[in-house]
């Protein structure tokens, strides 16, 4: 949001400067991001003089352009060159003397320097309008009449404005400072409560004087939906430029000027935060505006053109026909805004129902200064206040004349909101002690009322405005606010009990698998869980989506995980290693919410080293990833092919009828859907059967064992289709105590082999925890694998 310093300062007169105001701002949580210089001329004319063209020649070398001799006063005579077909000797012009910057339209400009031009000195430059920024004409140099002195600085001709911008990051929950007088009110609040020199006037309803009486009349159909509508009719208004001190205002602020009623209802809207309309009154019909719900299907072509089709729960402005005029609070209609041609203007002033006006504006996908406030909340005690004081810049600016009184519908009004604030809770919550007094203080200071002292506390009034603060904690917010961040001493010595994660604790095991993957090289993404669908089936819809980008709940995590690799990829990043741990939404017979870990590779498997061969990533490595996980579970997994539209090769890791993990190679059509050009290998792991599949494990701590280990090895000769998986099952099964570690190490199929035949070469560790294993031990254990592989698979052993 943009504050500009010298609008702010028309409502409280303080000395300080732009530095210190922005430091208090950001002491009481309105945070200054930057602070932008403005100037209605930029530059504001700095080195540009009056001066007297003395001769004019044509120069010696160059046929286009004139040898001039100028006056800028002081006895000063400067030689400057001219390219300009209007110059001529006796002329008053503006000069730009050496050292002088001419500003472009982009803010970029060039210096004025001595030069030679054409072989001639020229010592600056004589301006065209254009060149100066005072318009776009460069018809030639600007020719001034008789009353401007030679010498005298150009500026003083002008009524300059030089100002400087806040730009305020302003949180979403307070609306009592969307303006620059809810600012100058919380600037205020902090000014006096630390003793330091400010004069801030509140805003007060303006004297209206009455002018006969007008037909019009006004209507709420649903009270709820507009507790509060102000409407007042102004005759003889002329539409025409606003003068420039309200244009500079606006321009200040980043607002293009448009007509002088138009400027003053923005002027209102930023500087005291209550949006305004202006209807052409002689386009109403039947004198008559009413505040309802229209139809659903209704057409409505708002001012930018675009034919919209209502859905019956906007709030809309309706002529006594109950045609629409206006999105109540959002955005006006074409058929009824101010023109050049209009003579008579309804100005309206209301409080509508944040929640509706939120749901049109989103629903039209329309976000404007008003509805940005309307959502939020205005104060609902200020809609007569700001309309009177617009109905008086009408009348000054525009010559309007206020027609009979102003109509207004306000069956019941708003309350403050009633609160204890308790003074125990205050110094638990801030940590110190704050005097009774000071509190009392502060509280003044924020309009908020003291009703009554009660043991221990205050019981409290905060104005409506303040739509945020409604609760004892809030209003604790706000007095350290004030009083200030800053004085709140940090303790020297900090307590805390630290908390054991159990077993239970799905915590511990995201945190272990996060920096088990970290330490092998991935990097963590978060991506939004709302996002778009091309698939609707199942899938969990908004009711009041922000957009139509963010109208799902995500059903899976792929596709924010494939953007992030198509974001590095596009940026010459193109070894991928992502995780992300995220829940995922599905709508089936009922509403579905699982937490996932993602696993994302593609590019090569490590990075580019001359001592190490090129090799790409593959659905092997991503595997290996994904092992490293579950084999912490101590789980029993079975494999199993899956079809899925998201792969085009997948896998399916099971334990028992649980899904434990999905990976394989990431379809031509997501990856294409997503622009990503190069492979890519996905997993997701199922967090929560993890986490209770695991709970159900005894896992127990032994010793490190005392005894060594023994290996054999033996070479399996196999069919074809018996797969190591196959082996490694059977021989699991082996009821020996002493079987550990089982592994294999070599695969060969070739010559000097059967055909159809393949071998494996498989080692088995074995080890007896309570002492050396002897020899027959170890031969009884391995003829017990040799006989059960020759059972099963007709395996032979190769020498």
């Amino acid at each position: 949001m943009k504050i500009s310093n010298n609008w702010l300062k028309e409502y409280i007169k303080t000395d300080l400067k732009s530095e210190k105001i922005s430091e208090y701002l950001t002491d009481i949580g309105l945070e200054v991001e930057g602070v932008e210089k403005y100037e209605s001329v930029k530059g504001c004319l700095e080195g540009i003089v009056v001066g007297k063209v003395l001769t004019c020649e044509q120069h010696p070398n160059a046929d286009k352009l004139k040898k001039t001799t100028v006056d800028v006063g002081n006895g000063d005579i400067l030689n400057i060159i001219c390219g300009a077909p209007n110059v001529a000797a006796g002329q008053t012009v503006p000069v730009a003397t050496v050292g002088t910057k001419i500003y472009a339209k982009d803010g970029s400009f060039f210096e004025i320097k001595e030069a030679k031009i054409r072989g001639e000195v020229s010592q600056g430059m004589i301006c065209a309008e254009d060149e100066l920024g005072l318009s776009d004409d460069h018809g030639g140099i600007m020719v001034l009449n008789n009353s401007y002195e030679v010498g005298q600085p150009f500026a003083n001709y002008f009524e300059l404005t030089s100002d400087e911008v806040y730009e305020i990051g302003l949180t979403p929950n307070r609306t009592d400072a969307m303006s620059h007088y809810g600012v100058a009110r919380d600037l205020n609040a902090y000014l006096q409560t630390n003793q330091l020199k400010a004069d801030f006037e509140k805003m007060a309803l303006q004297p209206l004087h009455e002018n006969g009486s007008n037909e019009f009349s006004i209507e709420v159909e649903d009270a709820v939906l507009c507790p509060r509508y102000l409407g007042a009719v102004i005759e003889h208004v002329k539409i025409s430029e606003s003068p420039n001190w309200l244009k500079d205002r606006l321009k200040s602020i980043g607002l293009s000027p448009i007509n002088n009623i138009v400027d003053i209802t923005n002027y209102i809207l930023h500087g005291y935060g209550q949006p305004l309309h202006a209807f052409d009154a002689d386009k109403i019909s039947g004198k008559k505006l009413k505040v309802g719900v229209s139809k659903k299907g209704t057409k409505f072509t708002t001012l930018d053109g675009t034919e919209r089709t209502l859905n019956g729960s906007e709030i809309m402005i309706k002529d006594a026909e109950n045609r629409p005029l206006c999105i109540a609070g959002v955005f006006g209609g074409q058929d009824s805004g101010v023109s050049a041609q209009t003579k008579t203007i309804f100005l309206e002033s209301a409080y509508f129902n944040p929640v509706a006006v939120r749901k049109g504006a989103k629903f039209h996908n329309l976000n404007t200064d008003a509805s940005f406030r309307f959502e939020r909340g205005v104060d609902p005690h200020s809609t007569k206040i700001a309309l009177s004081h617009a109905v008086k810049m009408i009348e000054e600016i525009a010559g309007g004349k206020l027609a009979g009184e102003v109509l207004e519908f306000y069956p019941k009004k708003f309350e403050d909101h009633y609160v204890i604030l308790r003074f125990s809770k205050v110094e638990q919550i801030l940590g110190t002690k704050i005097h009774k007094e000071r509190i009392k203080e502060i509280l003044k200071s924020l309009d908020i009322k003291v009703l009554n002292e009660i043991q221990n506390g205050f019981e409290i009034s905060v104005p409506a405005y303040r739509a945020d603060v409604t609760r004892e904690i809030d209003v604790i917010e706000e007095i350290l606010r004030i009083y200030g961040y800053n004085k709140i001493e940090a303790p020297q010595k900090f307590s805390f009990s630290a908390v054991k994660l159990d077993f239970d604790d799905q915590d511990a095991l995201e945190n272990a698998w996060a920096r088990a993957l970290q330490s092998q090289g991935f990097n963590e993404v978060m991506n939004n869980s709302l996002t778009s669908v091309k698939d609707e089936t199942d899938a969990v819809k908004l009711l009041n989506p922000l957009s139509s980008d963010l109208a799902f709940m995500r059903k899976s995590l792929l596709e924010g995980i494939l953007q992030n690799a198509a974001y590095n990829i596009n940026r010459k990043n193109q070894d991928i290693k992502f995780f992300e741990l995220g829940k995922i939404y599905h709508k089936k017979e009922k509403y579905e919410e699982r937490k996932q870990l993602a696993m994302l590779v593609s590019g090569r498997n490590h990075a580019e080293n001359w001592l190490l061969p090129k090799s790409a990533t593959d659905f092997y490595h991503l595997k290996s990833f994904v092992l490293l996980l579950l084999e912490k579970l101590k789980l029993s997994i079975e494999e199993r092919p899956l079809e899925d539209a998201r792969f085009s090769d997948a896998l399916e890791l099971v334990s028992g009828e649980k899904t434990l993990a999905r990976l394989g190679k990431v379809s031509a059509q997501q990856l294409k859907d997503q622009d990503v050009d190069q492979d890519c290998w996905y997993a997701e792991i199922e967090l929560e059967n993890c986490q209770e599949l695991r709970k159900k494990s005894n896992f127990k701590f032994v010793d490190i064992p005392k005894f060594n280990k023994i290996r054999r090895d033996l070479a399996l000769l196999v069919d074809k289709t018996v797969s190591y998986d196959d082996l490694y099952r059977v021989a699991r099964k082996n009821p020996s105590k002493f079987l550990g570690k089982i592994n294999l190490f070599d695969v060969y199929e070739g010559k000097n082999l059967p055909v159809g035949k393949k071998s494996y070469a498989m080692s088995f560790e074995l080890n007896n925890f309570e002492k050396t294993l002897e020899e027959k031990e170890i031969s009884e254990v391995m003829n017990s694998l040799i006989k059960t592989f020759q059972k099963e698979f007709g395996a032979e052993l190769r020498s």
